[in-house]
């Protein structure tokens, strides 16, 4: 049995990693942190766990096996660095943090330590992203040319423990970044994970359009970004993220290959769709993505028990996920510079200060 501290008790927390770990057999929630006691006791008494004054505290408690970092955008690094010098094993809320040399040091704290540190990148285990990339393996549209990719709904307002226009998602100090670090990041991993390529350069605008805070202003975070892709095969596409989407909850994907096109989640009926040149239609069917309305398992704490069962390193694991992340800092430079920005090159500063 592994036990479980959860750092961190807002909805993300609320909604996924606690269920998710109740529904695993090999998992028990022993310990809660938040910066809001009530609501970490709260969490506590409903499932007979202890409540730490701290999450110094908790991480030094050696029946805690692993935990899960759950925290606002800014403490991600700090927090999942000393967990992992404590011995546990880590799964970090995305973005992974919110410099490229805290993520660096986050990867390298996992390796000294011998620690499995996994990012939750969850698109990657959904299962119509699954079987899209095994077909795409396997050549069933050919070399991928272009692609466009794209996530997008009203905004974080009514998803926050603490709805509204105060949610800490709208405040820099804690979120340091906007729409591009709360959804930009799972399509650009998506990406690089769907085509087996990196991103290599980048050309971005991050924009504020119309989300306002509780005074009326525009918020002092991203919430429009869009971005054009050139990656390491080639192939070059876009990457659009939005809280402004104010209808359907958008978490499509078309690529466009030289033997035909496949559109993932963009059709309304099936999940995959196929279409090549010669006008030949396919269709197939796996699991529904999930949405902040439709919450179903997904995956990844199933995913982090069992690498620390087994011992093997998990796909979403946080030097995986390093590129993606270099992408995210190259598209909030290409933004600032008004220029494109190679990833990963001399050029790239690395910092998600908008």
């Amino acid at each position: 049995m592994i036990n479980i501290g959860i750092i961190g008790c807002g909805k993300i927390a609320q909604v996924r990693h606690i269920p998710e770990y109740e529904a695993n057999e090999n998992a028990r929630i022993c310990g809660f942190y938040d910066i809001n006691q009530e609501r970490a006791g709260e969490l506590a008494k409903k499932y007979q766990a202890k409540v730490y004054d701290s999450y110094e505290e908790l991480l030094a408690d050696d029946t805690i096996d692993a935990v899960s970092v759950c925290a606002a955008n800014s403490v991600h690094a700090a927090i999942t660095i000393a967990a992992l010098e404590a011995g546990k094993h880590v799964l970090c809320e995305k973005p992974m943090a919110m410099a490229l040399t805290d993520c660096e040091a986050m990867v390298r704290a996992a390796r000294q330590n011998d620690r499995i540190l996994m990012i939750d990148q969850n698109q990657r285990l959904a299962g119509a992203h699954r079987e899209a990339k095994r077909m795409i393996d396997a050549g069933e549209i050919g070399d991928i040319l272009a692609f466009r990719t794209t996530f997008g709904h009203g905004g974080p307002e009514t998803w926050s423990i603490d709805p509204g226009k105060s949610t800490w998602f709208f405040d820099k100090d804690k979120a340091v970044m906007g729409v591009m670090a709360d959804l930009g990041i799972h399509k650009t991993d998506l990406i690089q994970f769907l085509t087996s390529q990196k991103i290599v350069e980048v050309t971005a605008r991050l924009v504020t359009l119309h989300k306002k805070d509780g005074a009326g202003e525009l918020i002092g975070v991203d919430d429009n970004a869009f971005c054009i892709y050139r990656l390491s095969g080639g192939a070059t596409g876009t990457m659009t993220a939005s809280w402004t989407h104010y209808g359907a909850e958008d978490n499509s994907t078309v690529l466009y290959g030289t033997k035909g096109m496949m559109k993932i989640y963009d059709d309304p009926v099936h999940s995959i769709v196929v279409m090549k040149e010669d006008g030949t239609r396919k269709e197939y069917d796996a699991e529904a993505m999930q949405t902040n309305d439709n919450q179903t398992n997904s995956g990844v704490i199933d995913l982090f028990i069992e690498c620390q069962e087994s011992g093997r390193e998990p796909e979403i694991s946080g030097e995986s996920v390093l590129q993606a992340m270099r992408a995210v800092f190259g598209s909030v430079e290409s933004s600032q510079k008004g220029r494109t920005v190679t990833v990963n090159g001399e050029d790239q500063e690395g910092t998600g200060e908008a």
